[in-house]
């Protein structure tokens, strides 16, 4: 079957990809690495004008690694997640130490950065680098999960079946094999999505186990939604957006005023200080990180929660 999904998926890729800017013959490396921090967890239409704005602002890995840390937080806006900000900062003080302030093209020097995990680092040697690499985000399991499996959510992280299914659909030529990662991906973002599959419209309809078996509905466990509204998280962002919009260092007291709840504000701001988002300076008295982070000590070589389970990687991109 593999053989069978792969002419009528990458046809279709070739007819209805989306235009989008990583994805153009002249993006650089480094634009494929901006785009796959930013899209963990982040819809595409709220990715564009922060990607645009970044790769004006720092066109290489070296532009942003001379930038403070704080800077590249500031500008990352309310994407959410706003660690993956410090990580890409971490990455590019990396690529500038131990790769001449180049995107390493191998997969084991891309996991080997700050901020990488499997998938970036995957993503990365595929897209941007023409390699043959499985590719397994939210929307590629999906797809493999109905199309292969005949379930119609695959398990929340993934696992070495999953993994083994993946690597028997991939191509043999490395440039197909690339091209096939998007394809599969585009498929699972614009037609096979998590709520409302658009079956009338899918190349691989008629060779799909899930939709042959009667679309059988989910029977593992409970699909929990994230909430934000009130949670530590809103507070988080509101606090950041304080400091974000501040030339310079706030005040307790203008902290004070984004959040009215006082045990929950300090918590907050607690966990902003450990994730080294925010810097305390002279009692009451805080501002965005300072300072350029070293790639091999102040970020650890680790993935932003976003990429912590396969599972929860770029749902909507």
């Amino acid at each position: 079957m593999s053989h069978a999904l792969h002419e009528p998926i990458l046809d279709w890729y070739s007819a209805h990809r989306r235009d989008l800017p990583w994805r153009t013959p002249d993006a650089s490396a480094w634009a494929v690495v901006v785009s796959e921090f930013m899209l963990q967890q982040t819809p595409v239409v709220r990715v564009l004008p922060v990607y645009q704005a970044w790769l004006r602002r720092w066109p290489t890995p070296a532009a942003l690694a001379a930038d403070e840390p704080g800077e590249a937080v500031r500008m990352w806006g309310r994407l959410g997640y706003p660690r993956r900000a410090l990580r890409l900062h971490g990455a590019a003080v990396a690529m500038v130490e131990r790769h001449d302030g180049e995107v390493p093209s191998t997969h084991a020097d891309l996991l080997a950065l700050p901020g990488v995990g499997e998938y970036t680092a995957a993503a990365v040697a595929s897209f941007a680098f023409g390699q043959r690499h499985i590719v397994l985000d939210t929307n590629v399991r999906r797809v493999i999960g109905r199309a292969i499996d005949g379930v119609e959510y695959p398990p929340q992280a993934t696992t070495p079946a999953e993994r083994r299914t993946a690597t028997t659909l991939l191509p043999a030529a490395a440039e197909t094999a690339a091209t096939w990662a998007v394809a599969i991906m585009e498929l699972g973002a614009l037609v096979c999505t998590a709520k409302s599959p658009k079956c009338v419209g899918c190349p691989v309809a008629a060779l799909c186990a899930w939709r042959l078996a009667g679309k059988p509905a989910y029977e593992g466990p409970p699909r929990r939604g994230q909430t934000y509204a009130g949670t530590d998280r809103q507070v988080r962002g509101r606090l950041l957006a304080v400091l974000r919009d501040s030339p310079g260092p706030v005040s307790q007291s203008a902290l004070d005023a984004a959040w009215d709840e006082p045990v929950q504000r300090a918590r907050a701001l607690d966990g902003l200080v450990a994730d080294g988002l925010v810097e305390p300076l002279a009692a009451g008295v805080y501002r965005l990180p300072a300072g350029p982070l070293s790639g091999s000590t102040s970020s650890p070589r680790r993935s932003d929660s976003s990429e912590s389970a396969s599972s929860s990687v770029s749902p909507t991109r």
